[in-house]
């Protein structure tokens, strides 16, 4: 049987990590009072996601493959982890949204009608915990897809 252990693992700690970001955030007024520059300053999250995958993908080619990893190996293991993490996504911004950040969603919504952004429809129907979860899947296995394909080219040796 195949085994995606080490994969799950990592998948759990970039969750953890996503966690303490979101507290980090919450913490930094991003959520609140500087709402405005969320979008901007989330975007730093990837920084330390893209090390999350690079760790990730040392402790396979280590700890697995005996040092040695073709890129092909370590894009497969960027896929599983990939997944590992879409599959976490959805219960993760649960509880973001629930414990962590519960005033997110009004906030946000009152700050995009404020701003002119959007209507309070549209807000409405895109500042929700549904539309959050979609979101966090899809934006997982796309970003998993990018580290996927670039971090291999990193940490492969012949």
């Amino acid at each position: 049987m195949i085994s995606f252990r080490l994969e799950f693992k990592w998948a759990v700690i970039y969750t953890f990590f996503l966690f303490i970001w979101m507290i980090f955030e919450v913490q930094m007024g991003w959520h609140d009072a500087l709402i405005a520059q969320h979008h901007l300053y989330t975007l730093f999250f990837y920084i330390p996601a893209a090390l999350i995958y690079y760790l990730a993908l040392t402790d396979k080619r280590n700890n697995f493959y005996g040092g040695i990893m073709s890129y092909r190996q370590g894009f497969l293991a960027g896929l599983v982890i990939t997944l590992c993490i879409a599959l976490l996504a959805a219960p993760a911004q649960y509880i973001i949204s629930t414990w962590i950040t519960p005033d997110y969603f009004e906030n946000v919504k009152a700050y995009a009608v404020q701003a002119g952004k959007t209507t309070p429809e549209e807000a409405e129907a895109f500042f929700n915990l549904k539309s959050y979860m979609i979101q966090s899947v899809a934006g997982s296995l796309a970003i998993g897809l990018l580290f996927s394909a670039v971090l291999p080219l990193l940490v492969k040796r012949k």
